[in-house]
């Protein structure tokens, strides 16, 4: 047995996905002018930033941060987003969905409906601002089958535009960042993660996240067997009664399509073992623009979406 041999075998599933996700982040720093890191202050995007943290350590993380905002955040995200980036002293670009309506860049849907597919236009017209060639994110190929079809190094046209049958091979972990000027890629370090191994490395990190992922009570409207939280964009409508539950979020996103689930999981090990026994993904189960249609992400991920 080599010593490479012997010295995996001493290494975790965690330590194994966390040597590669570091090492496709040092990858995107090398091989592309103007990275940047799109951040939505969720526990994918928390666990992203860690990673960065430790591959460019103990330098700065060598990137901007962005997050592309649909106006429409839990308070509790927006706060969280606020202070890591201070915490790290890292740039944070804001991509307004609001500034984009306001432009005539996207239709103006009303106060009420959710925007997420309002933010590709907004990711795309900040792509094109700042000249970025590579924006990482923190897409699970466990969380979707549109992201399922998804590369390490995911190329978009100069359109923005994803078609999954023109992806590059990414045989033996190498990777072809190559791109004309206009072309990008999207970068995923933690594709093979699962949401549990998400949750295992927030634990054994002691990664801080919105507080909205452990059980709390909240106020709620149940709609299309799913339960939103009450804010001004989501209010009782014909026949529908706002209630206190208590629940946790096991994703974030637009407030008027993320959907909470009734739970009791306040710790870490308790959430853990409630994500373990699931058997349908966060956003199956609580992202109302994914669940009643099967090509809903593919089409906006074809049109330039995350």
């Amino acid at each position: 047995m080599t010593f490479t041999e012997r010295a995996s075998e001493q290494l975790s599933q965690l330590d194994v996905l966390e040597s590669h996700a570091i090492f496709v982040l040092r990858e995107v720093a090398a091989e592309f002018e103007r990275p940047v890191l799109l951040f939505s202050g969720g526990k994918d995007s928390a666990v992203i930033l860690r990673l960065a943290e430790k591959a460019f350590r103990p330098g700065n993380i060598p990137f901007p941060v962005m997050h592309v905002d649909t106006g429409h955040n839990f308070a509790e995200v927006i706060e969280f987003r606020d202070k890591r980036a201070a915490e790290l002293g890292v740039e944070l670009v804001v991509a307004s969905v609001q500034e984009s309506i306001d432009a005539g860049r996207a239709p103006d849907l009303g106060p009420d409906a959710s925007r997420n597919r309002l933010q590709t236009v907004t990711l795309l017209d900040a792509i094109t601002a700042h000249g970025y060639d590579a924006c990482i994110g923190g897409a699970r190929r466990d969380e979707e089958k549109a992201r399922a079809k998804e590369r390490v190094l995911s190329f978009r046209d100069a359109f923005g535009q994803w078609d999954p049958r023109r992806q590059r091979p990414e045989l033996w972990q190498l990777y072809n960042g190559r791109v004309r000027p206009g072309e990008n890629v999207r970068a995923f370090p933690i594709s093979d993660w699962t949401e549990l191994d998400v949750w295992h490395y927030v634990q054994r990190e002691g990664i801080e996240l919105p507080p909205i992922y452990f059980a709390h009570e909240r106020e709620v409207v149940e709609r299309d067997g799913m339960l939103l939280a009450t804010s001004r964009w989501v209010r009782p409508g014909d026949g529908e009664t706002a209630y206190t539950e208590t629940v946790r979020f096991r994703t974030v996103g637009d407030a008027t399509c993320t959907g909470a689930v009734r739970s009791p999981a306040a710790t870490l090990d308790e959430i853990i073992a409630e994500v373990a026994a699931a058997r349908v993904t966060e956003r199956g189960a609580t992202r109302a623009d994914d669940r009643f249609s099967e090509s809903a992400m593919e089409d906006r991920k074809r049109e330039g979406y995350f």
